[in-house]
């Protein structure tokens, strides 16, 4: 994949940051009383790789005004090593404006994870290209890959659109669209028909497209892996169908990928994924991983596989990064894994857990 160059950003994500409340030691939410306070969205979830690694990344998004919960948010992105620009939205009143509560425990053993959102007010919700000068920044700045999401593309209508005029800037100056479908049902409810035709635009103009099968056949109507069939063989075959389906609908990318999992129990799960680059199948088949927090896997994958095309390795080794820094993000209790070097994630593909000294 030829990427532009002299770009002063790596990668540029389009969000809506917001907070994680996690209770301590994998305790249920309902039970607890001591919780931890994170910032976290699933766009910068994927940037954090390339950031921690060194590339240079920036966040467009929106802020509360005066806000003590915006300065927090300000200062994780400075720590992980994001520039960011958005505008800064007046509260209003204490029914105003506000940044999203994602609460949600780790679980453990057999009691699963359970989530709750809870995202009224939410600032990002006004996302608007009127706020941003995309000529400078896809023009003059210079941006290697876009990376979009369904979440903030579904968010609101002014989200939606701010997604679509950031594809068209970025399709007229050369930058890459990798786009995640991360499907809602509840952002989609009453929108679907308009959803569907603008989600239709931007991955028409998408060089990357990452989704499972419910994704692609929710925003597409593409027909999923057909039910039945036996083993690990059966469910590769079945998706292998999925992409080849999706390529026929969206031949302008060139990459398509998705992840594979099982949960064996909360901290045991089957790992893998499955990429078509060009004609080019790689398969990463799952394997056993130990899971702290799975929140944020799927989104660490994706970091790890835009990582090493923007480091312009051989196809080969971008699923089997994003399997391992997919795997990385699943020990943390941030919603996004925090790599020390290339060797780290490198060393979790190859198994070798031995201490580093």
């Amino acid at each position: 994949m030829e990427l532009k160059q002299n770009c002063k950003y790596a990668m540029l994500v389009p969000t809506s940051m917001g907070t994680r409340l996690t209770p301590e030691n994998g305790q249920p939410v309902h039970s607890s009383d001591k919780f931890t306070l994170y910032a976290t969205s699933a766009e910068t979830n994927v940037a954090s790789i390339s950031s921690y690694l060194g590339l240079p990344v920036k966040v467009l998004t929106t802020f509360v005004k005066d806000s003590p919960i915006a300065k927090f948010i300000k200062s994780n992105l400075k720590a992980r090593h994001m520039d960011y620009e958005g505008p800064e939205m007046e509260q209003e009143n204490p029914w105003g404006y506000r940044h999203q509560i994602n609460i949600a425990d780790s679980g453990y053993g057999s009691r699963g994870p359970r989530v709750f959102n809870d995202r009224a007010g939410e600032v990002g919700r006004t996302l608007n290209v009127k706020d941003f000068d995309l000529e400078r920044i896809f023009g003059e700045e210079g941006v290697q890959i876009v990376h979009l999401s369904g979440l903030i593309g579904a968010l609101s209508p002014e989200t939606t659109q701010f997604c679509l005029e950031v594809a068209r800037a970025a399709k007229k100056y050369g930058t890459k669209i990798s786009f995640d479908l991360n499907h809602r049902a509840s952002f989609w409810k009453g929108r679907e028909e308009q959803l569907r035709k603008d989600f239709t635009e931007i991955a028409s103009v998408s060089d990357i497209l990452i989704g499972n099968e419910e994704d692609f056949q929710l925003c597409f109507g593409i027909e999923g892996p057909p039910a039945g069939g036996e083993g690990l063989n059966a469910k590769i075959d079945g998706f292998k169908g999925l992409i080849t389906r999706v390529k026929e609908t969206f031949p302008n990318a060139s990459v398509f990928a998705t992840t594979l999992r099982e949960v064996v129990s909360v901290n045991e799960h089957l790992w893998g994924a499955i990429m078509l680059e060009g004609e080019n199948w790689h398969v990463v088949e799952p394997r056993t991983i130990r899971v702290f927090d799975r929140i944020g896997g799927g989104d660490g994958f994706v970091g790890g596989m835009l990582y090493g095309i923007l480091k312009g390795w051989e196809p080969e080794k971008w699923p089997q990064f994003g399997w391992a820094t997919g795997a990385l993000a699943t020990t943390f209790l941030t919603d996004y894994a925090q790599p020390a070097d290339e060797e780290q994630v490198w060393s979790v593909w190859g198994g070798n857990a031995r201490v580093k000294r």
